[in-house]
C-alpha cells in the first residue's frame, strides 16, 4: 500500500519555537519525539517570507511568482493560486489518494474557483481568510458555515483531522493539516498561559504565543496516537513545518535562533524555518544541515510515495529524498523575493548558491501597504468567508533608489552580520546577474498569473 502523507504547516512559528531547535522554555514533547524518531532539517527554507506566497509555492512546487501569489490582501487576489496550476493536492489525488485540507488556507477567498475543494481537495474543514479569531470563529465544513462551539479553534482542527483519518485508514491518504497557531490574534487556553507567566521571563504576548505553540504541540501528539492506533504510523509520511519566520509584532519578540531578521524579511530569520520528517524509509534522530526548499517537497513527496506529478507545470523544485537519506548530492541555487503588491526589481530579495548567500535590500516603500487592505483581513477574523468582485488594480507608491547587495558566508555566519560584498566583488556580480535573470523570468510569469486571477468571468 502507498504510503499516506501528512503535512502539518504552523502560521509564523519561527526556528526558535519549538524545544528540539534550541527553546529551553517551550515544551513541545510530541514535535521533540518526531524529531527523534525522524530527520531534523536546520537549513530548510520556506519559499516567501511571507504567508500566502509561501504556501502556494509550497502547494505547486514553483516559485510563487509563477502561480500569482505574491502578497496576502485576498480583497485584491494577490493570494491565489492561477487555475491552470496544479496543486499538491491535486497530484495526490490523481495518484489514488484521498485529499484533505484542515485550517488555514489563505490562497483564494472571495471566487468559489479558488476554494480548496475546487484546488484538489475532497474535504475541507477551514478558514480561507489569513486569519481567525480562536474562539468566536466560522467555519467552512465542505461549504456549509459552522460557527464556534465552545471549543478552542486549534482543538477543532486536531478533531478534524482525526476524523479525516479514521475516515480513510483504508486507503492511502494525503492531508494538508495548516494550524493557524501561533498567528495573531493571540489567544491560548488560560492555564497554560499561566505556565508561561510564571516563568517571569516573558511578557503576556510571548506567554501567550508560546501556550499557543504548546496547544497545538499537543493537537499533533493525539494525532500521532491516532496513527499508531490505526496501525498506521509506520506508513505515514509526517512533514512539520512552518509557512515564515516569526511575527515579531505586538509585543512578540521572542528567541530566533542566531539569526537575524524576522516574517517579511529575507534575511534567515525570515525565511529559514524549522522542519521535521519522519518516513519509514529514512533513518531516525538524523540531522540534515544542507538547505532544502518549500518547491522541493512536492517532487520530494512525490518520489517518496511513489506518485508521478501529472498535469503540473515545470517544477522549480527537485526530489532531495537522497539529501535526506543523508547522502551528498550537488545543492541547488535558491531565490527569494518579497514586496507589497507587485514584485519590485532588486528589492527584498536573495539567493543563495552553496555557502553564500546575496542579500538584496528593501528599498523605500517596497513593503507599505494601504490599511484599507487590512480592514478586509480584521473582517474575516469572526465570521465566514464570503464571495465578491475584487479590487483587481494595485495601489501606486513611490519606491526608493536600489541599495548595495550584501554578501555573507552562511555556514560561516548565520546571523548574516558580516558583509562580504566589497572583499569578493566578482561573487557578488556573479550572483546578481544569476539573480536579475531569475527575477525578470519569474516577474513576466506573475503578471500572466496575476491578470488571471483578476479577470472578471
Amino acid at each position: 500500500m502507498q504510503p499516506n502523507v501528512l503535512i502539518i504547516i504552523a502560521d509564523d512559528l519561527g526556528y526558535g519555537d519549538i524545544a528540539c531547535f534550541g527553546n529551553d522554555a517551550l515544551r513541545t514533547p510530541n514535535l521533540d519525539q518526531l524529531a527523534a524518531e525522524g530527520v531534523t532539517l536546520t537549513e530548510h527554507y520556506t519559499a516567501s517570507p511571507l504567508c500566502a506566497p509561501a504556501r502556494a509555492a509550497l502547494l505547486t512546487g514553483r516559485y510563487n511568482h509563477r502561480v500569482g501569489a505574491v502578497d496576502v490582501p485576498s480583497n485584491r487576489g494577490l493570494d491565489r493560486i492561477a487555475l491552470d496550476e496544479k496543486t499538491m493536492a491535486d497530484v495526490f489525488r490523481a495518484g489514488g489518494y484521498a485529499t484533505g485540507m484542515v485550517g488555514k488556507w489563505h490562497n483564494g477567498l472571495h471566487d468559489p474557483q479558488h476554494h480548496p475543494r475546487a484546488r484538489g481537495f475532497d474535504s475541507f474543514v477551514g478558514f480561507l481568510n489569513g486569519g481567525m479569531d480562536y474562539y468566536n470563529w466560522a467555519l467552512d465544513v465542505n461549504g456549509e458555515t459552522r460557527y464556534a462551539d465552545g471549543r478552542y479553534l486549534t482543538d477543532v482542527f486536531t478533531d478534524a483531522s482525526i476524523d479525516f483519518i479514521q475516515d480513510h485508514a483504508e486507503e492511502p491518504f494525503f492531508l494538508y493539516l495548516a494550524y493557524n497557531a501561533p498567528h495573531t490574534p493571540f489567544q491560548a487556553p488560560e492555564p497554560m498561559v499561566q505556565y508561561y507567566r510564571d516563568m517571569e521571563r516573558f511578557n503576556e504576548p510571548v506567554s501567550t504565543l508560546y501556550a499557543m505553540i504548546e496547544q497545538m504541540d499537543a493537537g499533533i501528539g493525539r494525532i500521532m496516537g491516532t496513527l499508531e492506533e490505526l496501525g498506521l504510523r509506520e506508513n505515514t509520511i509526517i512533514l512539520f513545518t512552518s509557512d515564515n519566520g516569526p511575527a515579531f509584532i505586538d509585543g512578540a519578540e521572542r528567541y530566533n535562533g542566531p539569526f537575524s531578521g524576522s516574517k517579511g524579511s529575507v534575511l534567515e530569520g525570515g525565511i529559514r524555518v524549522p522542519a521535521l520528517l519522519s518516513a519509514a524509509p529514512l533513518p531516525s534522530g538524523v540531522q540534515v544541515d544542507v538547505p532544502v526548499h518549500f518547491c522541493d517537497w512536492l517532487p520530494t513527496l512525490c518520489g517518496m510515495s511513489g506518485v508521478t506529478p501529472q498535469g503540473t507545470k515545470p517544477l522549480d523544485g527537485q526530489d532531495r529524498s537522497v539529501t535526506l537519506a543523508g547522502e551528498t548530492e550537488p545543492m541547488p541555487m535558491y531565490f527569494w523575493q518579497r514586496n507589497r503588491y507587485q514584485p519590485v526589481e532588486r528589492c527584498n530579495g536573495a539567493v543563495r548558491d552553496g555557502d553564500w548567500k546575496l542579500v538584496l535590500p528593501m528599498r523605500e516603500g517596497g513593503d507599505w501597504k494601504d490599511a484599507h487592505d487590512n480592514a478586509f483581513y480584521f473582517h474575516g477574523l469572526r465570521v465566514p468567508h464570503w464571495l465578491m468582485d475584487i479590487n483587481p488594480t494595485l495601489p501606486d507608491r513611490p519606491i526608493g533608489p536600489e541599495l548595495a547587495p550584501r554578501l555573507f558566508n552562511i555556514k560561516a555566519d548565520p546571523g548574516e552580520a558580516h558583509d562580504l560584498a566589497g572583499e569578493h566583488p566578482d561573487r557578488v556580480a556573479a550572483m546578481l546577474s544569476r539573480w536579475d535573470q531569475w527575477f525578470a523570468e519569474v516577474r513576466q510569469e506573475w503578471q500572466r498569473a496575476y491578470a488571471a486571477n483578476t479577470a472578471r468571468p
